[in-house]
């Protein structure tokens, strides 16, 4: 499968690949230390983790596997959708739960309000700089944004489509027990802002077109 830009284009060869893998890995291992760093701070989850924690907490397994498993069955929903997984959609789904229960064994866990609030905010930053990284390296949507954008091609607008999804998502982990709060609202209102300006700073840009010689 060929590696297209935003725009449909084919990406041309002289893009730095190594650059390009970098920014991906590097998105999405932050993207795991976010998720962390909200749920250690108790005071709302990311929508998504909001639900993996509700089902971690009636499984025994970690959040992280959860999030792995999680990832795999929304990629099963693309199927009748007819989306096609790129390589950042599978590194979506192996590295970032990995990197929460990684990020899970190193960081300590607050208990005034204060370092819980920095926690918050930082998870917020931290997706916000991983989202410019990872969709900025242009090697494809992650599971759960490919499911966003499927949905928007049969119709829905792409705002009805991911509040739909993350009504639904944040409303069963809730019902399951995952961490709902302050934390969710600011990261549904902020994101969206933030990601805006950081992935025009990490998004991968084509190298100036030769000026052609006069024969």
């Amino acid at each position: 499968m060929a590696l297209m830009t935003e725009q449909g284009k084919p990406l041309p060869f002289r893009y730095k690949l190594a650059s390009r893998l970098a920014r991906l890995l590097v998105g999405l291992l932050l993207y795991g230390a976010s998720i962390q760093f909200m749920i250690a701070s108790r005071l709302g989850n990311q929508p998504w983790s909001v639900l993996d924690q509700g089902i971690a907490r009636h499984t025994g397994l970690t959040v992280g596997t959860i999030v792995v498993i999680v990832a795999g069955l929304v990629l099963i929903c693309w199927i009748p959708l007819r989306q096609w997984p790129g390589l950042g959609t599978i590194a979506n789904m192996l590295i970032i739960g990995p990197s929460v229960d990684l990020t899970a064994r190193f960081l300590p866990e607050p208990h005034a309000m204060l370092p819980r609030i920095s926690y918050m905010v930082v998870g917020v930053l931290l997706c916000a700089v991983a989202t410019g990284l990872y969709i900025g390296a242009q090697f494809g949507p992650g599971p759960r944004d490919g499911l966003m954008t499927g949905l928007a091609r049969r119709g829905l607008s792409i705002r009805l489509a991911r509040t739909l999804i993350e009504i639904t998502v944040v409303a069963l982990g809730f019902l399951l027990g995952g961490t709902f709060g302050a934390g969710t609202i600011l990261f549904a209102v902020a994101i969206g802002p933030l990601a805006q300006i950081f992935l025009p700073v990490f998004a991968v840009r084509r190298a100036p077109e030769p000026i052609p010689q006069p024969a």
